[in-house]
């Protein structure tokens, strides 16, 4: 396709410029480059599909970047980076050293505010709203969230705050009906009621119109309707949540409708309160595949344009959690599993078919799904909570308060542990050992292959008590190296017993060590490898083995600060530990988005860069 409208659009300026056929084109291009780019680069297709026309309408009616555009979790900001300058980076989306698949202010000056997790942007706009009512600034900030990001509690936090702010606050809401799961609870089924009673509005402002026309009379009438607004609202249409909490409420309007989205955003321009706009979109506009299952295109690798299909579609850790969670749902009652609006990301949507009684998806709320499973767990089941790593952060006070302190059991089916790639900084798995490793009396697992995550889950389950994690990473299992068994549940030696030089890893690191340890071998050298599945607690079997050696060498795919490779020092010295220790691992910064590949070998996490630091190491020691 050419682009005609879209290559030459440079900045929201170009966008007001167009006539309304123009903007008809300018969206139709916009899917076309979206579905393009995606299928080659991966990342967020049906989110991005459904906001296409409010993104033009916005950029059309609102003057950015004086005016500011949060957007909640940001994974809808492509047509935006494509209106706002970015247009001819956009095949470098989510590629290393190129854009962002999320809104970043070091980026754009029309990025407002950095986002990546969801149920943050009406805080955020509230915060920079604030902040330029002290200044004096009467630009608009307006808060794009969408329906399913209104499950988690803090987008009522901020509601309940917006209402008191004073005008130029726009909150738009995004009801495509649909999150990343399907949308569960109250809120789903109350919005979905407000859809079903558009008239209210339509017959208000016919009203008003006609009563406006006519002599003498109409003003007198058209004064006493609004006298008794309320009265008459309340009994036709009923105060909606919104308005309750201090913001007028306007909507819905069809999302597809470029007219009605922009007489509907000049509306609530004008309000003299902070407004909420209710915009009803369908996740996946335009690529058939992705409107008829939004939930596996909202994020997506690379793919078969005409056909759909992934290009890779090897078993991962995510699949064989799901299947052997349902392995032993089957063998015991108790078992039950939790997720936060992440079936199908977590593997859950099996065990959400064959045992629905025992499946409970809370939506995009991480902080209740841990309390709520801490609940589950003291009456007598089983609960699994199913999780990325980067949002079990937002579970962290109920891990602690909810769990720990009460020795509820719970397992942490922990998705994602580790690098993930593209998406960068804001997803990136490297916390989580490091929040559990402080939490008292907590075991962690972290197996490298499937068959040690299938024995660390039916452990934890039924061997474990308390706060158990069990962690994996992205994507599926390395090659085992030659004569390698069934990985055991504490740790292995792999190598030489009688070399120098020990290397001590956990998770799909244990990978790169074999292929470090060959390349050392090559050349002459030898190592040992010590792989750990359980990080927490430490078998001191391990560290007395460890303690054998004169060089130790530990890599871990984790922060450094609150590591595994610290408390396997302080062991170490408690055994008077007289070699020397050297630790590999995500030192005080955050990892940008690039490929796993490149990220692992920019950490020095990759086999040539351990071989080399093992050998530089030696070099320097002779």
């Amino acid at each position: 396709m050419s682009y005609e409208i879209l290559s030459k659009i440079e900045s929201p300026a170009d966008v007001k410029a167009l006539s309304a056929e123009q903007l008809d084109q300018l969206c139709d291009e916009i899917r076309e480059k979206l579905i393009d780019v995606v299928s080659v680069n991966g990342g967020h297709l049906s989110s991005n599909l459904g906001v296409v026309e409010l993104t033009v309408a916005m950029h059309r009616v609102f003057d950015c970047p004086a005016d500011s555009i949060v957007f909640d979790v940001g994974h809808q900001s492509y047509t935006h980076k494509m209106l706002t300058g970015r247009y001819h980076e956009i095949d470098t989306i989510r590629r290393e050293g190129g854009l962002s698949g999320f809104p970043k202010r070091c980026e754009s000056e029309y990025d407002a505010f950095n986002a990546g997790h969801a149920s943050t942007s009406i805080s955020a706009a509230l915060g920079i709203a604030k902040a330029k009512l002290l200044a004096g600034d009467p630009s608009y900030t307006i808060a794009v969230i969408g329906d399913g990001s209104l499950t988690g509690g803090m987008a009522y936090e901020g509601l309940n705050n917006a209402g008191q702010h004073k005008k130029n606050f726009i909150v738009i809401l995004n009801d495509n009906r649909m999150s990343i799961s399907r949308n569960v609870g109250a809120m789903a089924r109350y919005l979905s009621s407000i859809r079903m009673q558009p008239w209210y509005r339509r017959l208000k402002r016919g009203t008003e119109h006609t009563l406006s026309k006519i002599p003498l009379l109409g003003r007198p009438i058209g004064n006493l309707l609004k006298r008794s607004k309320s009265k008459v609202k309340h009994v036709m249409y009923r105060h909606t949540i919104f308005d309750k909490l201090g913001l007028s409420y306007y909507g819905p309007v069809d999302g597809h409708n470029m007219e009605d989205l922009m007489n509907a955003l000049n509306t609530v321009k004008q309000s003299k309160d902070p407004a909420l706009l209710h915009v009803v979109t369908k996740k996946g506009k335009g690529y058939k595949y992705a409107e008829d299952d939004s939930a596996s295109y909202h994020g997506v690798g690379s793919f078969n344009v005409d056909t759909g299909e992934p290009i890779s579609s090897d078993k991962n850790f995510s699949a064989v959690f799901g299947e052997k969670l349902c392995e032993l749902a089957e063998t015991d009652q108790r078992v039950c599993a939790v997720t936060a609006a992440m079936r199908t990301g977590t593997g859950l949507m099996d065990f959400s078919k064959q045992y629905r009684d025992r499946f409970f998806d809370v939506g995009i709320a991480e902080e209740h799904a841990v309390t709520f499973a801490a609940g589950l767990a003291v009456n007598g089941m089983l609960p699994v909570f199913a999780v990325y790593s980067t949002f079990l952060q937002r579970g962290y006070d109920q891990l602690i308060h909810d769990v720990s302190m009460q020795n509820a059991h719970l397992v942490l089916g922990v998705d994602r542990a580790g690098v993930v790639g593209e998406d960068g900084e804001t997803h990136q798995g490297l916390f989580d050992v490091s929040m559990l490793n402080a939490i008292p009396d907590t075991t962690i697992y972290s197996p490298c292959y499937f068959d040690g995550l299938e024995n660390a889950l039916t452990t934890a389950l039924f061997e474990d008590k308390g706060l158990v994690a069990v962690r994996y990473p992205r994507g599926g299992e390395g090659k085992k190296p030659e004569g390698y068994s069934r990985e055991n549940i504490d740790y292995e030696i792999c190598g030489d017993r009688d070399a120098d030089t020990l290397l001590i890893t956990y998770g799909r690191l244990f990978n790169e060590a074999v292929a470090a340890r060959q390349i050392v071998k090559e050349q002459g050298g030898e190592l040992c490898i010590m792989k750990l599945c359980r990080i927490k607690p430490i078998d001191e079997r391990a560290v007395k083995l460890a303690s054998g050696f004169p060089k130790i060498h530990f890599f871990e795919e984790g922060m450094r600060s609150g590591s595994v490779a610290d408390r396997f020092r302080d062991m170490l010295d408690l055994q008077n530990y007289s070699g020397s220790y050297r630790v590999c691992a995500v030192d005080d910064a955050y990892v940008q988005h690039a490929s796993v590949k490149n990220s692992l070998q920019a950490l020095g996490f990759d086999a040539q860069s351990m071989a080399r630091s093992v050998q530089q190491r030696e070099e320097v020691s002779g």
